[in-house]
């Protein structure tokens, strides 16, 4: 398994924290993310799937972080690795959480590196997953960059080199306004003088994989007089 297809649950009853963390592994390359409010649907979402790590907040509505990762952890979910997030940094708290078993707890605030850095360590130690490349959803699409591929509507279309690059580039600027200077010179590094008609074959032939609709693009984008963007 790719480390980024672990199944992660977040636990917090702060809706700005949750869409926060959901938002940061999102554009990380995580693509399964859940969330829960509170204890009760935290046992009712962690009990409907196979879950590779629980982010736990330790002060929740209806109970406490500490006695939900008890019932968490139990039978063959024993394993799962648990990460503790609380605003409480007082050194019992900390200790107990770790005396728990957790395998680490992170203090609000905290720096969103942080968090990464510290999942990635963790699946890394718990799974022997290896990182790779995320995998990118525009859309109904999942592009696959370690295989080259797009997957749609259960089909699976090969990139070539210059529309793998060329996706690359916008997918790794996504929302920003790249010029045709720029796309040029990403495709053709050694001179791109002269390509921008190719430049337009490419990106077509990219939105007919893409699109709904290719002559109406709603990603690949055209600014006028300025460039492309991924939306």
């Amino acid at each position: 398994m790719n480390l980024y297809d672990s199944n992660i649950l977040i636990v917090d009853d702060e809706p700005a924290l949750r869409e926060m963390v959901q938002e940061l592994l999102k554009k990380e390359g995580y693509l399964h993310i859940d969330v829960a409010k509170d204890c009760k649907q935290a046992r009712e979402v962690f009990n409907s799937k196979e879950y590779h790590m629980v982010l736990l907040d330790v002060m929740l509505p209806d109970g406490d972080g500490f006695s939900l990762y008890e019932e968490l952890k139990q039978g063959e979910k024993s394993q799962i690795p648990v990460i503790f997030l609380s605003a409480r940094d007082e050194d019992y708290a900390r200790l107990k959480g770790l005396g728990l078993g957790a395998d680490d707890y992170i203090t609000k605030p905290f720096l969103p590196q942080e968090l990464l850095l510290r999942m990635k360590a963790v699946l890394k130690r718990t799974y022997r997953l290896e990182e790779g490349l995320p995998q990118t959803r525009i859309g109904e699409v999942l592009i696959n960059w370690e295989a080259g591929t797009l997957e749609s509507q259960g089909e699976s279309y090969m990139l070539t080199a210059k529309e793998y690059t060329l996706l690359k580039k916008l997918c790794d600027n996504r929302g920003k306004i790249l010029s045709i200077n720029t796309l040029c010179d990403t495709l053709w590094p050694d001179g791109s003088y002269g390509y921008e008609n190719s430049l337009m074959v490419h990106m077509r032939r990219l939105r007919e994989k893409i699109e709904v609709n290719p002559s109406k693009p709603e990603y690949l984008v055209t600014v006028r007089g300025l460039g492309y963007k991924l939306k």
